[in-house]
């Protein structure tokens, strides 16, 4: 019998995820190319994601109706599904100059937000925690800070971090979405809003209503998912790599060490699988093929950071000392020719703050698997700096995890296949991106559509 379980945990979650993927790529029909692939290599994947034609985001991808379904409320000010225009350089400024700030005040305010989170850890025995859960609150804290530029109220954290477990579970397909729970962080911000709370511009070219729902889906959304996996996956590669655990933690203030641990973490574990853009021209792949206007091109993230690495599969973080990001296939936070993440300098920072802070209190540890999208949320074990060692209860809630791990992995993917499904065919009978454009084009103001309005 437990031979035949091990066996279920080990084929089933990858049959069940390549059923997915069938679903989720028959969303965008026929014209649509992954790259790099067998035949278009990375230095294609470069070339086609920094070419002035790859600029549409939206506008003619049935993927889009799927992620504006998830992201909503207001998709369609979202930096990251915003048109290229005036609206999306407007936008992109914004984001600019909340996220801009002096080197040491951002790190000193990520370090109090996870140390805040750490604080309701019991220094007396080892916690058994989900990383991802545990980092939330304290990046939707910091992310209030950067736009509010006041401490971070508990409740607006409680409504930020629903809402942004909310959007990034419905994206995973672990559960549905819940859109009265994004409505209340919406109906707060407009109140915030409205009132004059936010000590910054908000984009001139966006009406009230989107400017809220810019915040929301910028920074309450999208930075503090970011932020969370990024951080989640950080600990938890160090929490299966011991060695590399003590030696940051024998020498917290190696900045160039901890640069590469951020680095190799981030190659072997993007935080994006797929990015999408809308072929606006004509796209020569080779001498032979070129892709037309209206094209669909997937950039995958995984398959272009596997390449030109020895042992791309293995976390070594040592590698980067032979290497620089001039030299690899390593984007983390896109390319600068074609909309990179605006976070590309304050991440790093803050990470590096965050994962000082919890080193300095705790030892990680983890026998669940460590895959690129964690949707068991990176459970992990927290064991006190200075706690009496405890071998036998150590390994006794190692082998709990282990066991719970392989369980979750069989229930959590047919669930995935589920919802999954559900969701796909009510985003597509929604059209939320789709019928959006179509009254773009038609000349009239969007309607306020329920998809839209109430999340």
């Amino acid at each position: 019998m437990r031979n035949r379980t091990r066996t279920q945990a080990w084929w089933l979650p990858r049959a069940v995820v390549a059923l997915r993927v069938r679903i989720f790529e028959k969303v965008n029909g026929d014209r649509v190319v992954t790259l790099p692939n067998a035949t278009h290599g990375p230095e294609v994947f470069e070339r086609v994601y920094a070419h002035p034609a790859a600029n549409g985001r939206s506008e003619g991808a049935g993927l889009s109706d799927l992620f504006w379904y998830w992201l909503a409320p207001g998709p369609e000010v979202h930096q990251e599904h915003l048109e290229p225009g005036e609206r999306y350089e407007d936008v992109a400024a914004t984001t600019r100059r909340i996220v801009a700030g002096n080197s040491a005040d951002l790190t000193a305010a990520a370090a109090r937000a996870v140390a805040g989170a750490l604080d309701t850890l019991p220094d007396t025995r080892i916690s058994l925690v989900r990383l991802r859960d545990l980092v939330m609150p304290a990046w939707a804290g910091f992310c209030y800070e950067l736009v509010f530029r006041e401490p971070c109220p508990p409740r607006a954290r409680d409504l930020i971090t629903a809402h942004a477990d909310d959007v990034i579970t419905a994206l995973k397909c672990t559960g549905l979405r819940h859109p009265r729970r994004r409505a209340r962080l919406t109906a707060y911000l407009r109140d915030r809003v409205a009132a004059g709370h936010v000590p910054h511009p908000l984009p001139a070219s966006l009406s009230v209503p989107e400017q809220v729902h810019y915040l929301q889906g910028t920074f309450f959304n999208t930075a503090v998912v970011q932020l969370s996996e990024a951080t989640a996956h950080v600990l938890f590669a160090l929490a299966h790599h011991p060695r590399v655990q003590q030696r940051l933690a024998a020498d917290p203030e190696d900045d160039r060490y901890l640069t590469q641990v951020l680095d190799e973490t981030m190659r072997l574990y993007p935080l994006f699988g797929i990015a999408h853009r809308i072929t606006t021209g004509e796209i020569p792949l080779d001498e032979a093929t070129v892709l037309p206007a209206g094209s669909v091109v997937c950039f995958s993230y995984p398959d272009y950071h596997a390449t030109g690495y020895e042992r791309p599969e293995e976390f070594d973080p040592d590698r980067w000392t032979r290497l620089t990001a001039r030299d690899v296939h390593h984007i983390p936070y896109g390319m600068a020719a074609n909309r990179p993440c605006p976070a590309w300098r304050i991440s790093p920072l803050v990470l590096r703050a965050a994962v000082r802070e919890v080193l300095g209190r705790f030892r990680l540890d983890s026998t669940a698997a460590h895959t690129r999208s964690i949707p068991h949320r990176a459970p992990c074990l927290l064991i006190p700096r200075g706690l009496p060692p405890r071998p036998r209860r150590l390994e006794a809630l190692r082998t709990f995890v282990r066991l719970r791990d392989g369980v979750e992995d069989v229930t959590r993917s047919v669930r995935q296949l589920v919802l999954g499904t559900v969701m796909v065919l009510h985003a597509r009978r929604r059209r939320p991106a789709a019928r959006y454009f179509e009254e773009q084009r038609a000349g009239r103001c969007p309607v306020r559509h329920p998809e839209r309005g109430a999340g």
